[in-house]
């Protein structure tokens, strides 16, 4: 069974690419390790989808995960905050192990937001409802302070001017940048990101980039999985390539585009991108 998306094919840039000098990130520093995985292996039945998976994703870094339909990215994204559970290895978020269930599992999930390919918005809720929700029942906020603290977030992923709509009343770019908005509300420790623009329109997309490329450069610790390559190059500190479950390779974005050193990466890279 392969669970990565039915969407996940190459996608055109959507993001004009930079060099890296001119990135947000090439000249940060980066803090203490943040999200570890040691060891990490998932089955779906007999298919190996993660093989010994070690990666460390440092506080502040934007890590940008790529590879082919059925790599294993989503399932590495999933995993990260136990939507998918493992067979086997570690998880551990901010030194504190990934528990299996019960309330530490929502204590330490509250501080992973994730934001997914299809947006997975409450229907019957308003968009400021959407946004509350989470830290009013989660975190013990009052509903004044909830509702402040979403319409201030509203604000800064653009779509303030929509709190008192219904989700299917806002264009899927929008839907999806308060989905980003409904996430930052917990305040999480890090950001993962699942595809974020496969499901939207293309003129759609763009506006959901900038959003992630304004978050990088605030320094907000993101883990994306995406196929926009333009935001690779813009935004990220570190591009991983998967196949076939594994980490294949991993360098800046710089090296990675330029000179990546795996056949498996290069014959990736020649097909997406034009020179």
């Amino acid at each position: 069974m392969d669970h990565e998306a039915t969407t996940d094919e190459p996608q055109p840039d959507s993001v004009t690419d930079a060099p890296a000098s001119a990135t947000a990130t090439a000249t940060r520093e980066l803090g203490e390790p943040l999200v570890e995985l040691s060891g990490v292996n998932k089955h779906f039945g007999a298919l190996h989808v993660l093989r010994d998976i070690d990666l460390t994703v440092r506080k502040g870094e934007v890590l940008v995960v790529i590879g082919p339909s059925g790599s294993g990215k989503s399932t590495l994204c999933r995993a990260i905050n136990r939507l998918e559970t493992i067979d086997d290895g570690t998880i551990t978020i901010d030194g504190q192990p990934m528990p299996a269930e019960g309330k530490g599992l929502a204590r330490l999930r509250a501080d992973v937001g994730m934001v997914f390919q299809s947006f997975n918005l409450f229907a019957h809720k308003t968009v400021l409802d959407n946004v509350t929700l989470g830290p009013r029942k989660v975190r013990g906020l009052s509903k004044k302070a909830a509702e402040d603290q979403a319409r201030t977030l509203l604000d800064r992923v653009g779509v303030g001017n929509q709190a008192h709509k219904m989700p299917a009343q806002l264009s899927g770019g929008q839907q999806q940048r308060v989905a980003i908005a409904r996430a930052l509300a917990m305040n999480p420790k890090v950001m993962l990101f699942d595809e974020p623009t496969s499901a939207l329109d293309p003129e759609m997309v763009n506006e959901v980039l900038d959003v992630m490329v304004a978050l990088a450069r605030e320094g907000m610790t993101m883990i994306v999985v995406t196929h926009e390559m333009g935001f690779a190059r813009k935004a990220a500190d570190r591009v991983v390539f998967m196949a076939d479950g594994l980490l294949v390779e991993q360098a800046h974005p710089e090296e990675f585009f330029t000179a990546p050193k795996s056949d498996r990466a290069r014959d990736f890279l020649s097909k997406i991108l034009t020179h």
